[in-house]
């Protein structure tokens, strides 16, 4: 996992044409698949007389969450051109939706293909994107006169560190990014900590 990730800095909208369809593209920073399809709904209300809202997904902090549909477009012509557009952009946490009016005339497969990313690229440029840093807290159950030696190794390889209240046990948290935790994994072991546990990564603006 890397040591940050890129999303949509705002939401906005891109606009493509070709032979009187038109294709409006919105970009949403989106963390979860549930909150997309809430999302999707949304556009659909404002758009009552389009034919077509095609969207794609991707989530995670890696872009391992991926999700597409042509709605009724034919198949592969929408949905993944939408995601393509998604992923050669870098972004994860993004939602794309396009919408199409129908414009009287067929932009065959391919016409299709290049106006959906057409307009989702549009989106991602008129976004822009921000990066996002992870940083992963890792609890260490020790007790209070004992909390000196992970001071020292969070110290040592330059982490911060904090006392967790919420924790039902003693201890204290050592936040790091990803690439760091099998290092300070191993620095706790060897200084003979054996109970620890990772949190829920955390995201801070760069």
């Amino acid at each position: 996992m890397s040591d940050y990730i890129m999303v949509p800095a705002a939401a906005a909208e891109g606009i493509f044409k070709d032979r009187g369809s038109k294709f409006i593209g919105y970009i949403f920073r989106v963390e979860a698949e549930v909150n997309a399809k809430e999302l999707v709904q949304t556009v659909k209300k404002q758009h009552p007389a389009a034919v077509h809202w095609c969207w794609a997904f991707v989530g995670g902090f890696e872009g391992e969450l991926r999700k597409s549909t042509d709605d009724r477009e034919p198949s592969g012509s929408a949905g993944k051109p939408i995601l393509n557009a998604i992923l050669k952009a870098g972004l994860t946490q993004t939602l794309i939706v396009v919408v199409r009016y129908f414009g009287g005339k067929l932009l065959g497969v391919p016409g299709l293909i290049n106006a959906y990313s057409e307009a989702a690229s549009e989106a991602i440029l008129a976004a822009g994107a921000a990066k996002l840093v992870l940083q992963v807290p890792l609890f260490v159950a020790c007790d209070y006169e004992q909390q000196h030696q992970v001071i020292r190794i969070a110290k040592q390889m330059q982490l911060k560190v904090y006392p967790d209240v919420y924790e039902l046990s003693a201890g204290i948290c050592i936040e790091m990014p990803p690439l760091k935790i099998i290092e300070v994994k191993k620095q706790l072991i060897e200084a003979r900590f054996d109970t620890f546990h990772l949190k829920d990564i955390k995201l801070y603006p760069c």
